[in-house]
């Protein structure tokens, strides 16, 4: 099977997010996408982040369209309170059951890619699985070679993807869908509709529940 991980704070999950995915999908014939939301984003942690349960919630309401959109439960745990989700350990958590024929993505936004060297381990990272970028209005997709650990012997860029030396980055510049959760959620505390932002039982959710009505920070 070819399985994706596509992490996030997904605060909330949102209709760019299940853009990205789709678009990962059809371009890598992807069997699954796991949406795994962290229970402590390592580069959040100077906000407060809605409870780990309300934006799973959201994340299953949202993969509910799309039998191949998973929602995973990899980071609801950690090791002591309060320690980040380190994707790395993430995925090398999925990578350990897996089948030995099973080939293993990472989705993520070129603005987080171009901030890949501040990871945790980034070249073990980038070692463990193949990489999809999807691009994001304001983001240079074209400079993710430039944040490469040169350890990892990248080659030139070539058909839209960028060979490692035991992975290979895949870059979709197809996606342009300019949505922030951030805006959502500003959106969502002054009562605005939110249609076209996230789907519609996700927007039910955050109303039911009266989500985000003391926002005041940004993502």
């Amino acid at each position: 099977m070819n399985i994706a991980l596509f992490g996030g704070t997904f605060d909330p999950v949102h209709s760019g997010h299940l853009s990205a995915a789709l678009a990962a999908q059809q371009a890598l014939a992807l069997d699954q996408i796991l949406f795994v939301p962290a229970r402590v984003p390592p580069h959040k942690r100077s906000r407060n982040v809605t409870a780990f349960p309300h934006r799973y919630a959201m994340v299953a309401l949202a993969c509910a369209g799309n039998p191949g959109f998973v929602p995973s439960i990899l980071e609801s745990r950690g090791g002591q309170p309060g320690e980040p989700n380190y994707s790395i350990l993430t995925i090398r958590k999925l990578a350990a059951d897996l089948s030995s024929g099973d080939r293993l993505y990472f989705l993520i936004g070129a603005d987080a890619f171009l901030d890949i060297r501040a990871w945790k381990e980034p070249a073990a990272l980038l070692d463990a699985a193949n990489f999809i970028i999807v691009s994001r209005p304001g983001f240079a997709i074209s400079r993710a070679a430039e944040v490469i650990p040169p350890e990892l012997q990248p080659g030139a860029l070539s058909d839209h993807s960028i060979q490692l030396r035991r992975t290979r980055i895949h870059l979709l510049t197809t996606v342009e869908a300019d949505i922030s959760s951030s805006e959502i959620r500003q959106l969502a505390a002054q009562n605005k509709p939110l249609r076209g932002l996230v789907p519609e039982a996700v927007e039910e959710y955050i109303r039911k529940l009266s989500l985000y009505q003391h926002e005041d920070q940004n993502e």
